[in-house]
């Protein structure tokens, strides 16, 4: 499905943040048959996009040294389209979150920030300039949902439907998250089960055959972290990780 712009509230954009963007371009375009388009970004390295049929399916960058020296775990960021990163971002804070990092422009092509919510669960706002997001979502190698694995999951409903102004379904498993009709994503509680999980947002990527991507994905070098299941009505997904630990979700949604 082609996309031109996103409401406000919408997730429009993911990226990862990898320690070896060679082996992590070798695996992701391997896994989803992406092509990507590398962009010299000077001192900052190079910016990958990730396309799908010469549509942007989402990004990839190499982490900084600091970063590396910190030892940031690879990880995907989801972006949250707003209409003002600036308000956004200040929003945010007073809601008990933490503006890691700017607000900044992006050159001419948007205006954004990182945010950690109150329990360390990272995201961004995105205002768009030039650039809405990804044009490809929706459909096999495209991002369809986003979820949160939260550590108290009423604090986060509270926090996030505040900023955002989200429309939740709870439920005593899942929420559902509404931006007016439409589901863009869903929350959780990090059970025992999931074994210390840290608070964080997880990208869902859309495909033809949950086996079938979770076998090529150990082909590739990557993990299974939990195997093909079935979601009753919705379809068959599974919780994978790249060669270098990123995490991610992919899922065969039922016709």
């Amino acid at each position: 499905m082609k996309v031109t712009s996103y409401e406000p509230g919408m997730f429009c954009w993911v990226e990862l943040a990898t320690t070896d963007a060679k082996a992590a371009k070798s695996f992701y375009t391997g896994l989803f048959g992406w092509k990507v388009n590398e962009i010299p970004m000077g001192d900052q390295g190079t910016y990958f996009i990730f396309q799908k049929d010469g549509n942007d399916a989402g990004a990839m960058y190499e982490q900084s040294p600091q970063e590396k020296k910190e030892r940031i775990p690879p990880h995907w960021n989801s972006y949250i389209s707003v209409k003002d990163a600036d308000a956004a971002a200040k929003k945010a804070a007073g809601l008990g979150g933490q503006v890691v990092a700017g607000p900044f422009d992006v050159m001419d092509i948007g205006r954004m920030a990182f945010v950690a919510d109150p329990h360390r669960a990272m995201f961004a706002v995105w205002q768009p300039k030039k650039r809405n997001g990804a044009t490809v979502i929706n459909e096999p190698g495209a991002l369809c949902w986003n979820e949160l694995y939260s550590s108290d999951i009423e604090a986060s409903r509270k926090y996030y439907s505040s900023l955002f102004g989200w429309k939740l379904e709870p439920s005593p498993e899942y929420t559902e998250i509404h931006v007016g009709d439409r589901g863009v994503g869903g929350m959780m509680q990090i059970s025992k089960e999931m074994g210390g999980m840290p608070p964080m947002w997880m990208p869902y990527f859309m495909v033809s055959d949950a086996e079938a991507t979770c076998k090529k994905t150990q082909s590739l070098g990557g993990k299974v972290h939990k195997p093909a299941a079935d979601i009753p009505k919705v379809g068959r997904f599974a919780v994978l990780a790249d060669p270098q630990g990123a995490s991610f979700a992919i899922i065969k949604i039922s016709m």
